[in-house]
Parts: structure tokens; C-alpha cells; sequence
């Protein structure tokens, strides 16, 4: 892999990304704009809501939340039942981790606050067709699909107020799980990885069913990759052909190649 040939790679997968992530960016306005209405008609002033957006930035979570406020539940039962139920951001920060482990930590830190499901995907998608980290792709992919839209969204929804009395009739709730489940299908490459997937449907959602979302979203993140560890992997890892090259990727040996490349974006993009 020379620094020559992967150079408009990187550009092709870069636009394929913007793509996608404008794309997604239309539920996820969506969905900010009806948080913004919920927010709204649960007492919350324009500056709390979107401060909550700004802040915390945590979707599900926030629509939790106005329901507990709205509920009169104790703040420090709001703040553990959202936390549990946004822990899953543990099991994405510690897939990317290993890779970004020489990333400045700053740079971490900020990585982290706009980590959302959404920008796992569609990032991790990135990474799988390049063959390596990217981290500007990360940035096209946590700002343009998810931070901006959204926060667009809940100022709009907010400002917008009881024009909307009832945003939960208009079924725009589905546009971002039928939207997730559209990107995990091509992070699905081989035997592990369709286990991982089914397993963490089933336990996920019987969990659920019988605990709660926040405990279902938990087994399943944590034990589907077990089930899909006791699978053999059936050869070398390998992604899905290359949408910018037109062949197979072999990650492990792409991610060890990158010593040899010259710098495309700066220092910290070059180390992974």
C-alpha cells in the first residue's frame, strides 16, 4: 500500500461517508426537532432544552429524562436511570479505543462527547472499507449525521412549542431505529459477525421485554460478542470488497501498513 494510490481512496471513501451522513442527518433533525417539542410541553425553558442537546448530548437518554422530569421523579433517579441507559456509549468508546489509543487525549475526550450510535456506525463502516482509522471521517460522521442536525432540531422543536401538541403521532420515533439497522446490515461481513448481530437481537430485546431497555441494551452489548467469539472465524478477517478500491481489505495488515505511509491528515490521523 503505497501513500500515492491510497490518497484518492481516502477521498472517494470520504464522499461516500458525507453521503451517508447526510442522509442519516434527516431523521436524526427529525428526532432532535420532536425532542425539542417533548422538551417543550414538559415544562422545559428554550435555554434547558437546548443546553441539553449542547451538554449532555445523549438522544434515548434525553427523551428519558424529560419523561422522568415530566413523571416529578427525584433527580437522582433520573440521573441513574439515563445513565444506565446511555452506558452502551462504554461498548463503542471501547471498540474504538485500541486504535485511537494514540490520538491526543483532548482530541479523545472531544471524539467522545459527540460519540452517538449513530456516529459508531457509520464511522466504524469507514474505518472497514478504508481499512484503517480515519479520524477526520469520524468527525464528517459524529457532526454532519448526528450533532448538528440535532441541535438543530431541538431549537426548532423547542422554539416551536405547543404547535405540535401531540409529536409522538406522527410516528417519526421509527425513523431512527429502521435507520441504525439499515448501517449494522453492512457492518455484517461474516459468520461472527451475523451471530454478534442476531445474538444481540434476541438477548436485547427479551431483556427488554422482562427489565427494561437499559438492562436489554446491556446484554445484549455484552453478551453477543461472547456467542460470537465461541465461532470459528473461518479464515482471515477480512471487510467487505472495497467500495474506492474494488478489492478485499485485509485489516490487520492495512492498520500495520500505515508506518510506511507519509501524513494525509496531520499526525494524529496517521497513528492509530
Amino acid at each position: 500500500m503505497s501513500s500515492g494510490s491510497s490518497a484518492p481512496d481516502l477521498a472517494s471513501a470520504r464522499r461516500r461517508l458525507l453521503l451517508e451522513s447526510a442522509g442519516l442527518a434527516v431523521s436524526t433533525g427529525g428526532f432532535g426537532f420532536v425532542y425539542g417539542l417533548a422538551a417543550h410541553n414538559a415544562g422545559f425553558s428554550l435555554v434547558e432544552a437546548v443546553s441539553m442537546s449542547l451538554l449532555p448530548f445523549a438522544g434515548a437518554s434525553q427523551f428519558a429524562a424529560v419523561g422522568y422530569v415530566a413523571q416529578g421523579l427525584p433527580w437522582i433517579s433520573i440521573v441513574l436511570l439515563t445513565a444506565v441507559l446511555n452506558s452502551r456509549h462504554l461498548l463503542y468508546s471501547a471498540a474504538l479505543a485500541p486504535r485511537l489509543r494514540r490520538i491526543p487525549v483532548l482530541q479523545r475526550a472531544a471524539m467522545a462527547q459527540v460519540l452517538t450510535d449513530e456516529a459508531f456506525a457509520l464511522s466504524a463502516g469507514h474505518f472497514q472499507r478504508l481499512g484503517r482509522i480515519d479520524v477526520r471521517g469520524y468527525w464528517i460522521a459524529a457532526i454532519v449525521a448526528v450533532w448538528l442536525p440535532f441541535n438543530v432540531g431541538t431549537l426548532v422543536g423547542a422554539i416551536a412549542g405547543g404547535a405540535v401538541p401531540d409529536p409522538s403521532r406522527y410516528g417519526l420515533g421509527v425513523v431512527f431505529p429502521a435507520a441504525m439497522a439499515g448501517l449494522a446490515v453492512g457492518l455484517v461481513t461474516g459468520r461472527r459477525e451475523f451471530v454478534a448481530a442476531g445474538g444481540g437481537v434476541i438477548i436485547g430485546v427479551s431483556c427488554s421485554l422482562a427489565f427494561g431497555p437499559g438492562v436489554g441494551i446491556m446484554a445484549g452489548g455484552l453478551l453477543a460478542p461472547l456467542l460470537a467469539l465461541a465461532v470459528p472465524a473461518g479464515g482471515n478477517r477480512r471487510s467487505p470488497d472495497s467500495d474506492v478500491a474494488g478489492v478485499p481489505v485485509e485489516l490487520e495488515e492495512a492498520v500495520s501498513d500505515l508506518d510506511s505511509l507519509g501524513p494525509q491528515d496531520g499526525p494524529a490521523e496517521s497513528a492509530t
